[in-house]
């Protein structure tokens, strides 16, 4: 006999091997008092761990940090999966999971970066870099928030090719790690995440635009039909 709580009929499958792996994992979960936010705050304890062991630095610690860094990103998926087969669902929840992916994906690139060793013809210290990644990527996850606020989650929903979304380069991090490449990775993050981050900026800047429109034309239909009616 089976006694596994039963998933709901009416929750979709997930897109994501990793997210498939998840809903097994946390389907026994289902009715005991373990809820999301347990998930989202584990999650958060770890990847805070991981940042910290890179920005101890070493090859040792760098690629533990990025090993946690790595089981962050899949315990990430566990509540919102939890969540959903649960009907556990919240708006605090919610934010509260987005917050949490934003201060981990900050304090990787910005222990990444104090981890890191400075190069002599690099004028700029690495933890400033990985700082200013960390910063670009704030923004991104801010605006990334409103815009799911304006347009709904499918205004911010990833790319995803062959059961992986964008965010699961993350599970590359190891391969960055253990060949060393630390630094470069740091500087190449300090320039590519805010370039992201203007595309990020002009997407919110164009559905902000449309909600607008979309506000104003009920409006302007109202008003033109209290005329006909005056008429």
């Amino acid at each position: 006999m089976n006694s596994r709580p039963p998933i709901p009929i009416n929750v979709p499958a997930p897109r994501t091997w990793d997210a498939r792996l998840a809903r097994r994992l946390v389907t026994p979960l289902v009715n005991t008092w373990v809820t999301p936010n347990h998930l989202t705050t584990l999650r958060l304890l770890i990847g805070l761990a991981g940042a910290l062991c890179l920005a101890h630095g070493g090859f040792a610690w760098a690629n533990a940090g990025a090993s946690l860094i790595v089981l962050s990103n899949f315990v990430d998926h566990t509540d919102g999966e939890l969540a959903r087969i649960g009907g556990k669902s919240s708006r605090i929840g919610h934010f509260y999971d987005l917050a949490c992916d934003a201060l981990v994906t900050v304090m990787l690139f910005v222990g990444m970066g104090v981890g890191s060793t400075h190069v002599g013809s690099l004028k700029v210290s690495p933890g400033w870099l990985g700082a200013v990644a960390g910063v670009a990527v704030a923004l991104i996850f801010f605006l990334r928030m409103r815009i799911e606020e304006m347009a709904g989650k499918a205004g911010t929903k990833q790319a995803s090719v062959g059961g992986f979304e964008t965010e699961d380069v993350l599970y590359l991090l190891p391969i960055v790690t253990l060949t060393s490449v630390v630094m470069p990775f740091v500087v190449v993050a300090s320039i590519g995440a805010p370039l992201f981050a203007v595309w990020v900026v002009v997407d919110y800047w164009r559905v902000a635009r449309r909600a607008e429109r979309s506000a104003a034309a009920p409006a302007k239909a109202s008003e033109t039909s209290q005329m006909w009616a005056s008429e």
